[in-house]
């Protein structure tokens, strides 16, 4: 069975460019794609060589840098850039939509579903962590230059980090055509300053043998293992390259990535690791050790603007994240904001901007250092990177065809990978570690509840349905008055007749004489064609009964369907509508409760604040009547 590929380009950005166009994409992908891994230089070697515990000998600095090499050529190159990159859902990537491809049934499918929320999840404590230690690594490059601002480097990562929060209501559509050079000359400035340490001491090019590696893991017994925990900072990013596939296409990423990304990356940390060899103290900020003085102050700022731009990728990530999870009915209805008309990943989301700015300032208050972040930076990654290969191995064998013994060798081998670094960070956790986890825990636990609530009331609307048959008759039995125009009845059931239209009838006692009911699916796919949006069904004269579909990544709008089915279908015609969507309160029933009083009354407080339902699908303000019902769960 081999993979389907769309035809249609959406499904990937980059397919029908020249040369030239997908230069322009690749470069656009350095100021989104690799902001975090790019910028892991600043922090990684310094946090590995302390965690040695010795004198940085010329084994010990050989062996890790060693270790990092190779770590981003199997986790980075060949695991996401070759083969998860591979597996698309429609041209998006990430664990959602990789859980969402591989769980089409997901009542059938239920491990695949937990595995791929908690690594959304886990993403969500990474997105908190990362513009701190990225701003705090930046800034603390000062002390070198002037060590008298010591004291003000803290306020000032704050400072930055709430000016950053504060400007995403106004989006990055303008600025965001800037990231692309600008890290561009950042990958450009850090592989230069890695040159002239590699001329220094050309001996370090010879951790390019992995051999070096393996001989310092496997001979300084449990110290070693634990300097994984510190080398896997150097791959952080590495999900973002699959997360943000859908944006610009496999091919700039991965052009990108092996053209400019890589190189300068190994060629820093080779730089690095020089300076070590030189005798430079591996108490100070090795990456800045690069740098000659005059040039100092210059390129603290660059490294400042780099972590910034790295932070802005992290939190458009979890506002698109955020909007994946809503649309598969995750997590609540929270309001969306499109901050370009051009960018559909030009998004903001108010109540997720504002919770991460509250726990990132609150983390970078708290640790202070970035020495002290880097404790509690990983292990949130490397659980995701984790469950992503276990998610591909499901790929390779339903997606791809192969076979249980080469699904198992190479998915095998990742495991062995990602579970030596996971394994490692695990040691983290007391040291900070249990902060992305508590946070993790906190994003699964509302999923959940907010999942198990939706079911409840959809048992609890189903138990009073009606057959569609009954209650026209009913209608005409109790001569009940039809009026003109047309009603337009969204409902949660299939073939019977909505609830909301038996409360307006009970009400108003009156009915439209056209019935438009209308269901809407979120589809495990990102996109869908207009050919494939709407399927009406006409049950009784007058009566259509319509399925409206929408792909997770696409704005569910009602109107639209409505128009588009009206257009494919020229006898179908809908005038004077009114729409009727019902307001639930949700309220425990006394015996027997469908959930623990605790989780119900976190749901209903959820159901209270969430975006309107009309709003949701872009219903018109002036054509919406809400007819009210308690709900017992």
């Amino acid at each position: 069975m081999s993979q389907a590929v769309p035809n249609d380009t959406k499904s990937d950005p980059s397919r029908a460019m020249g040369r030239s166009g997908l230069a322009a994409m690749g470069l656009s992908a350095l100021g989104i794609v690799f902001g975090d891994i790019g910028t892991s230089p600043l922090y990684t070697l310094k946090t590995v060589l302390s965690m040695t515990g010795g004198a940085a000998t010329p084994e010990v600095v050989l062996g890790v840098l060693s270790l990092i090499v190779w770590t981003l050529i199997i986790v980075t190159s060949v695991k996401y850039v070759a083969f998860a990159m591979s597996i698309d859902n429609d041209g998006e990537g990430g664990i959602l939509a990789l859980m969402s491809l591989l769980g089409i049934k997901q009542h059938q499918r239920p491990i695949i579903v937990a595995v791929g929320l908690f690594g959304a999840a886990l993403i969500y404590g990474d997105g908190a962590i990362t513009p701190a230690i990225s701003v705090l690594s930046a800034l603390e490059g000062l002390n070198i230059a002037t060590p008298a601002v010591k004291p003000y480097i803290l306020p000032a990562a704050v400072a930055i980090l709430i000016a950053l929060f504060a400007v995403q209501a106004q989006g990055t559509a303008r600025i965001g055509k800037a990231f692309g050079p600008i890290m561009a000359v950042w990958f450009l400035a850090i592989a230069v300053l890695g040159i002239t340490g590699v001329v220094k001491h050309p001996v370090v090019l010879k951790a390019l043998n992995p051999l070096y590696g393996f001989h310092y893991l496997f001979s300084h017994g449990y110290a070693s293992f634990l300097v994984l925990g510190g080398v896997f900072l150097c791959v952080t990013g590495a999900e973002a390259l699959y997360a943000d596939m859908g944006h610009f296409g496999a091919r700039p990423i991965r052009i990108a990535w092996s053209a400019i990304v890589l190189p300068s990356l190994l060629l820093n940390y080779a730089g690095q690791s020089a300076l070590v060899l030189d005798g430079v103290p591996t108490t100070d900020n090795i990456f800045y050790r690069l740098c000659p003085p005059s040039l100092l102050i210059p390129f603290v700022i660059l490294a400042t603007i780099a972590t910034i731009i790295a932070s802005q990728s992290i939190i458009t990530g979890a506002f698109s994240m955020t909007r994946q999870a809503i649309h598969l009915r995750w997590l609540p209805r929270l309001q969306i904001v499109q901050t370009s008309e051009v960018g559909y990943g030009q998004i903001y989301t108010p109540a997720v901007n504002w919770l991460l700015m509250v726990v990132t300032v609150s983390l970078t208050l708290f640790f202070g250092k970035s020495d002290n972040l880097a404790s509690a930076y990983g292990i949130a990654v490397s659980g995701t990177m984790l469950l992503t290969t276990g998610l591909l191995f499901i790929a390779m064998r339903d997606i791809w065809g192969w076979s249980l013994w080469a699904s198992a060798a190479v998915a095998g081998a990742f495991l062995c990978v990602d579970g030596s670094f996971f394994l490692a960070n695990l040691v983290k956790v007391a040291e900070g570690g249990y902060v992305p986890l508590l946070l993790a825990a906190l994003v699964y636990g509302v999923m959940l509840i907010w999942r198990r609530g939706l079911t409840a009331v959809a048992q609890q609307l189903s138990e009073k349905v009606v057959p569609i048959g009954d209650f026209m008759q009913s209608i005409r039995s109790q001569n009940i008055p039809r009026v003109p125009g047309t009603g337009v009845f969204l409902t949660r059931t299939e073939r019977q007749t909505p609830p909301v239209m038996i409360w307006h009838v009970k009400h108003n006692r009156a009915l439209h004489e056209k019935l438009f009911v209308v269901g809407v699916v979120i589809e495990s796919v990102p996109w869908l064609k207009d050919a494939e949006r709407v399927r009406v069904v006409e049950v009784q004269p007058n009566y259509w009964c319509a399925t409206a579909r929408f792909g997770f990544m696409e704005k569910p709008d009602i109107p639209a369907a409505l128009q588009l089915a009206c257009l494919q279908d020229r006898s179908l015609i809908l005038s004077d509508l009114v729409y009727y969507v019902s307001e639930l309160n949700i309220v425990q029933r006394d015996e027997p409760p469908r959930m623990p009083k605790w989780q119900w009354g976190l749901f209903a407080t959820m159901e209270r604040n969430s975006v309107h339902v009309s709003d949701y699908f872009r219903l018109p303000n002036d054509g919406v009547v809400l007819i009210g019902r308690r709900v017992a769960i």
